[in-house]
């Protein structure tokens, strides 16, 4: 598995503690230096859509101004946008072949990766 997170962040940190007590191996990407992929990117927008993968409480989405935005942007508009910024994507995204989570759902986590 592959996890795009940021040290900093506390959702990833609790993702990184579910996921350590759990078991599960992951690669960890730092998602400022390295965002996730478009073809990431891709998969996730089909699992939650195009709204629920920016980060809306960022300081980058708030400076600019996404919330205006994300309503009439298509899909490959998000994704150039996502994949050029990573502070912009909700986090972490962990990623595995054809499974993907984006944010840190305990129950969303057991369904998915345990």
């Amino acid at each position: 598995m592959k996890l795009y997170s940021y040290n900093k962040c506390g959702t990833c940190r609790k993702a990184k503690k579910f996921l350590d007590a759990s078991g599960v191996l992951y690669d960890e990407i730092d998602i400022t230096e390295t965002p996730p992929p478009k073809t990431v990117l891709r998969q996730a927008i089909k699992v939650k859509g195009i709204k629920k993968l920016f980060n809306t409480s960022g300081e980058q989405y708030k400076k600019l101004k996404i919330k205006d935005k994300v309503g009439r942007m298509t899909e490959a508009q998000a994704i150039t946008l996502l994949s050029g910024n990573g502070r912009l994507v909700k986090r972490p995204v962990a990623v595995d072949g054809s499974r993907v989570t984006v944010g840190f759902d305990e129950n969303e986590f057991k369904e998915v990766w345990l």
